[in-house]
C-alpha cells in the first residue's frame, strides 16, 4: 500500500529538520530514506519510513551496501503513523540493534531509545543530544501552517539560536 500524501508530508518534514539540526550542531550524518534492512540470522527485516546514520556515519559513509551482519543498523529511525500505528514493530527495531526511534502520529512526536534489548520512552534524542521531542513536536506543529520554505526558516533560526550555529548547544 501507498504512503498517503499526508504521511509522506511529515516525513519529508522530519527528514529535513533532522537536515537543519545537523547543519546547525555541525554533525556528520547520513541519510537513506526507506531503505529495506535484512539479517539472514533473525529471518525478517524492516523498512522505515526514514533513517539516519549519525553516530555511526565514519563506519557507513563509503558503503554501497550496508550488510547488518557485519554493519550497524541505522542509528535513527523515523516511522509516520498516521492510519497504521506500529507499535509492534519497536521489538523489532529493538532487535535489529536500533538506537533510537521517532514515532510521528500527526500531533505528537514520540522518542524511544533501545534500552537492554527494549525500546524505552525519553525526551531527550540520543543521536542530537538537547533535543527535545516536546520541541519537535511544537516545531512541526507550526509546520502546519507554513508553506515549506518559511517553516525551514523558522526551524533553522530556532536551531541557530539553541545550538549557535554549530558546535553545540549555547546552553548548559
Amino acid at each position: 500500500m501507498s504512503p498517503s500524501a499526508e504521511h509522506e508530508r511529515y516525513n519529508l518534514m522530519i527528514a529535513d529538520l533532522i537536515g537543519v539540526l545537523a547543519d546547525e550542531m555541525d554533525v556528520e550524518m547520513l541519510g537513506l530514506g526507506a531503505t529495506t534492512f535484512k539479517r539472514q540470522d533473525l529471518e525478517c527485516g524492516f523498512e522505515a519510513d526514514s533513517c539516519f546514520y549519525v553516530q555511526n556515519f565514519e563506519r557507513v559513509r563509503n558503503k554501497e551496501r550496508i550488510d547488518l551482519a557485519t554493519e550497524p543498523a541505522p542509528d535513527l529511525v523515523i516511522e509516520i503513523e498516521i492510519t497504521n500505528p506500529s507499535i509492534n514493530k519497536l521489538a523489532l527495531f529493538a532487535e535489529f540493534g536500533v538506537p533510537e526511534v521517532w514515532r510521528y502520529d500527526g500531533f505528537r512526536l514520540e522518542m524511544f531509545q533501545l534500552l537492554s534489548g527494549r525500546c524505552g520512552a525519553r525526551e531527550e534524542s540520543a543521536a542530537f543530544p538537547g533535543v527535545s521531542a516536546t520541541v519537535l513536536t511544537q516545531l512541526l506543529q507550526q509546520g502546519k501552517a507554513l508553506g515549506r520554505t518559511g517553516w525551514l526558516r523558522m526551524t533553522r533560526a530556532w536551531a541557530h539560536e539553541h545550538y549557535g550555529g554549530r558546535g553545540g548547544p549555547l546552553f548548559t
